[in-house]
């Protein structure tokens, strides 16, 4: 009798429709021992506030002129040492289409969270989060006016080249739609011409009905491991209405989003009982010149992407058939959700245990 296929046990392929590309699964190497790289656990023991981070209140920032104000809340200033600038020649024609360049411009802002340096958006209160809300309708808001892409993007922990444990984030908006954003507004493109309908629309509909993958929901957002996913605890968080940019969510629907993000971060957290470390950032509709344009296919949407795999020191490294072939990933989106949903929304440092 012919093996019946089971997604749990057998490897296959699964369509990420928002790239236009193929994630292998093989959840049968999640049984396989591990016999690489183990790094000792360490708490990072974070003082409230060092004088001597450059991120902090009243401090000298890292080009050692700027001195931040005494703030109390969410600051944001310049980046210091921006990839992107306003101003500054443009490339001319090619001498071959091999060599081909274009111009960039934009402009780069550092966002601080807080004040205080050893606090981060879980263990935050809900009042707190949301002056972190507030502040990213702001920025798109206002940078979204001149340019096409408003990036705001959240590095955690230093296994993902965060060197700064203050609570922060960065905001990179650029004259041009970056090369992730291209494929979105592609694929969400083509699959509205083709259904009518908006992608990520259609996909909170099936997971709300299928409820396999959902790992926390209220009202007006739904987090769930997506079907696709390639890292470990990969998540995508959007809200339940069509919603195309930040700055066009309700105040209902802002209030609702820090309670979500309060609880999908503490089971973060909680999964190794360690500051779970991720990349995240907000996906919306392009802005600038493409404000005036019918961007109806786009629904807004922010991604995680967190390499913790088996531990709070084995993680997921995207090397070798990662970078040559086909990003590939062990166990399966299902089981994602399922060990982050069964997870406590009581963050494990608060607890009276």
């Amino acid at each position: 009798m012919e093996e019946r296929f089971d997604p749990k046990e057998h490897q296959h392929v699964r369509y990420n429709p928002l790239r236009g590309e193929w994630v292998l699964v093989s959840p049968h190497r999640i049984k396989r021992p591990w016999k690489g790289q183990v790094e000792k656990p360490q708490e990072e023991r974070v003082p409230r506030r060092d004088p001597g981070n450059a991120l902090c209140p009243g401090s000298t920032r890292s080009n050692g002129e700027q001195v931040n104000p005494e703030y109390t809340s969410t600051y944001v200033f310049q980046n210091d040492f921006p990839a992107l600038l306003q101003e500054g020649p443009a490339p001319g024609e090619p001498e071959h289409p091999l060599l081909s360049a274009a111009a960039a411009k934009g402009n780069c802002r550092v966002m601080c969270f807080h004040p205080r340096s050893d606090l981060t958006l879980p263990i935050m209160t809900v009042e707190e989060i949301r002056l972190v809300v507030e502040e990213w309708r702001k920025q798109t808001l206002e940078l979204g006016r001149d340019h096409q892409w408003v990036q705001i993007f959240e590095n955690k922990g230093n296994v993902m080249g965060c060197s700064n444990p203050h609570p922060h984030c960065q905001i990179w908006a650029s004259s041009f739609l970056p090369n992730e954003a291209l494929k979105s507004d592609s694929c969400q493109k083509a699959y509205y011409e083709k259904h009518g309908r908006p992608l990520l629309v259609d996909y909170v509909q099936l997971e709300m009905e299928k409820k396999e993958r959902i790992v926390a929901e209220n009202e007006h957002w739904l987090a769930v491991v997506p079907f696709w996913a390639t890292w470990p605890y990969e998540l995508l968080l959007t809200p339940k209405r069509h919603v195309l940019r930040l700055p066009d969510l309700r105040d209902e629907e802002r209030n609702s989003l820090c309670l979500i993000m309060k609880v999908f971060l503490t089971k973060y957290d909680n999964l190794f009982e360690c500051s779970f470390p991720y990349s995240m950032g907000w996906h919306g509709a392009p802005t600038g010149p493409r404000l005036q344009e019918d961007c109806s296919y786009w629904q807004l949407h922010a991604l995680y992407f967190p390499p913790l795999l088996r531990s709070a020191t084995v993680k997921k490294f995207m090397v070798g058939y990662e970078m040559l072939a086909q990003v590939q990933r062990d166990i399966t989106a299902e089981q994602a959700a399922e060990k982050l949903r069964s997870l406590s929304d009581v963050h494990y440092k608060g607890r009276a245990d």
